[in-house]
């Protein structure tokens, strides 16, 4: 687990966009997308899928909620590929769509959100070496993030799924999210209050 509490498997999340960014700073390959040739949407959808999966579903908590979200995403996608700016990385303006999606949906929708350690991400966590023991461990720390996570508002969450899963900057959170930088920092830090008080309830 990290020093901010959230597991250290969040690394994960980063390692796959780090695969993506190359491919991604194509400014070829993004003219494409921008200009909606069907060739580089298709590439762009096949390559954003599981980010914004992983994304929609860690910030909705519903498996099935986060399935509608991806398809309202991608549909919004296409219709704003014009506004692509091709100079810089899609990160965060795919990021922009997706939190406005599962913020819209949170509010729309009456359903209970799931544990986060459903196995419905995508290709987050790889197998290693360590003990039974070890694992057991991690799982159950994981698991009371989880529901910490889950304890947080919509906002909120985003800020510390962005930040400690996928490496992104105050900065860009802040853009993404339409808030200054001081709310950004503001906000994480009483996220990781809020979270540590609940897994410290958790525990006891």
């Amino acid at each position: 687990m990290s020093n901010t509490g959230v597991p250290a498997d969040g690394r994960n999340d980063r390692n796959e966009w780090k695969k993506l960014d190359d491919a991604w700073g194509n400014t070829e390959f993004l003219e494409g997308v921008r200009s909606r040739d069907a060739d580089a949407l298709a590439r762009f959808f096949d390559m954003a899928f599981p980010y914004v999966y992983n994304l929609a579903f860690r910030l909705v908590g519903n498996r099935e909620l986060a399935e509608d979200v991806t398809q309202d995403v991608f549909a919004k996608v296409y219709r704003a590929a014009d506004t692509l700016q091709v100079d810089r990385h899609p990160k965060p303006w795919l990021s922009t769509i997706t939190y406005n999606t599962c913020r819209d949906a949170a509010r729309r929708s009456a359903v209970r959100p799931e544990s986060l350690e459903d196995a419905a991400t995508i290709g987050e966590r790889s197998g290693d070496a360590s003990s039974p023991e070890d694992v057991l461990l991690r799982k159950e720390r994981e698991k009371m993030t989880e529901k910490a996570l889950l304890e947080l508002d919509v906002e909120s969450r985003a800020v510390v799924i962005l930040h400690d899963f996928w490496g992104t900057s105050h900065d860009d959170i802040a853009e993404i999210l339409g808030l200054t930088h001081a709310a950004i920092r503001k906000r994480y830090s009483r996220a990781l209050k809020h979270m540590a008080q609940t897994i410290k309830g958790l525990q006891e």
